[in-house]
């Protein structure tokens, strides 16, 4: 008799791209397996008109999938790694982290090739803290409005007019099959990657060692070595959605080097340090990091 797995997840395209991609490498996988899609709506995908800075934070977009795996609804959740936030609740854990696809910040404009080619005052969608102040410091002249919605109501919006140019995350683009539409990637020295962005997770209960031992075969070592050193910084300096945080490992020869940033939107002050160590010491490293941009001045920055 078929075994039956239910995975958790968002209506959004991009969600639903997700977890049919986790859904198909498992019954690849495990051809006696059934897996179904529970699809659910959350407080992030209802509250579009304000920034998630000021509605609670990306932990939104993954409390209502929590509730139906804790409510025996589902098996499994399968998120964005930008979306999870540093502390996960009890009774939960990280199963799995997916290979990372392109994990840099994309340029969208049907006018403008390049951030560089924006006319004074060019209107700049986007509601990321850590976008704003990056692009902030590269150009105070753009007028940066807010931008909420799944990728394919975003992309609307800029056809409609309602900005000259948006940034969205390569990744969703590339997945949605959108990147025809990625003008300009930008590059970790011109716009540092959010933490985890690019990545795909597998949340499960805690301790369920038989959905464990489906969904290792998905585990991408190198991904989750360097997605887990990003989180471990992130944990450190405690950044929630609310606060400019973003952090980017790249692993060579077992090396793993870190690069983290602070920011602060309304002052415009950056910090930003790198580490690198071997990839055994990936959380370590990580809260290195963190503990150093603190000696630097990152706790300050991040209460203004």
């Amino acid at each position: 008799m078929n075994k039956t797995l239910k995975i958790a997840t968002r209506k959004s395209p991009l969600a639903l791209w997700q977890a049919h991609h986790v859904k198909d490498r498992l019954e690849a996988l495990h051809p006696e397996l059934t897996v179904e899609l529970v699809k659910m709506t959350t407080k992030g995908d209802q509250i579009l008109n304000s920034p998630l800075s000021k509605i609670g934070g990306k932990g939104l977009f993954i409390k209502e999938l929590e509730v139906g795996m804790a409510q025996g609804e589902a098996d499994i959740a399968v998120h964005s790694m930008k979306d999870v936030p540093y502390e996960i609740p009890p009774g939960f854990e990280l199963g799995a982290i997916l290979k990372r696809e392109n994990p840099f910040d994309a340029f969208v404009s049907n006018n403008f090739d390049c951030i560089d080619d924006l006319p004074q005052g060019a209107k700049v969608g986007t509601c990321s803290m850590r976008r704003i102040v990056q692009l902030k410091a590269r150009r105070p002249d753009l007028e940066i409005l807010d931008l909420r919605g799944n990728v394919n109501t975003r992309l609307k919006k800029l056809d409609d007019g309602e900005f000259d140019a948006i940034i969205l995350a390569c990744a969703g683009l590339i997945r949605l099959q959108f990147e025809d539409r990625i003008k300009q990637q930008i590059s970790a020295i011109e716009s540092l990657p959010a933490v985890g962005q690019g990545a795909v997770g597998i949340e499960i209960r805690e301790n369920d060692a038989q959905i464990l031992a489906l969904i290792s075969p998905l585990i991408d070592q190198q991904t989750t070595w360097r997605v887990m050193s990003e989180r471990a910084m992130n944990a450190r300096l405690e950044g929630g959605c609310s606060v400019p945080i973003a952090g980017y490992a790249t692993i060579e020869n077992d090396q793993i080097n870190l690069t983290g940033l602070v920011g602060n939107v309304k002052t415009g002050i950056i910090l930003k340090h790198q580490v690198s160590g071997h990839v055994s010491t990936a959380e370590v490293l990580g809260e290195a990091l963190a503990d150093r941009l603190i000696e630097m001045g990152a706790r300050d920055i991040l209460k203004v």
